[in-house]
């Protein structure tokens, strides 16, 4: 059994940071990859960012790519990502995954995850 749960979100400007953490806890060995995915009202869930644990490589999906920074603790129970130059087009419900599942992929497919938290909501105003 996992536990997802998402933190930091809120409503800022466009062109501010804010960070989004995720804090998982349950059986720490089966933990492969982490993600976050997003989703805006009308719109299907969206890959934003991964990380492998197994590889040790972040992913990122083009519209996010040099603005959001994904990272973990050495432990495996966090995974924070960094989002900075924010835009009113990431405006959405942000979601933590968790994939248990052994793989060397970067996993942008919800389907990939076996946990999902609850959501977190990202505001950006214009």
């Amino acid at each position: 059994q996992v536990q997802l749960i998402e933190s930091g979100g809120g409503f800022v400007h466009a062109g501010d940071s804010l960070t989004l953490s995720c804090a998982a806890s349950g059986d720490e060995l089966t933990r492969n990859t982490m993600g976050w995915f997003r989703q805006a009202p009308g719109r299907e869930r969206e890959f934003v960012a991964s990380f492998n644990f197994y590889t040790y490589t972040p992913y990122y999906s083009n519209s996010v790519e040099g603005r959001f920074t994904i990272s973990r603790d050495s432990a495996k129970t966090t995974a924070d990502l960094q989002m900075n130059s924010l835009k009113p087009e990431d405006t959405a419900v942000y979601y933590c995954a968790l994939r248990t599942r052994f793989g060397r992929s970067s996993y942008a497919n919800a389907g990939d995850y076996d946990w999902w938290g609850q959501g977190t909501q990202v505001t950006v105003s214009s």
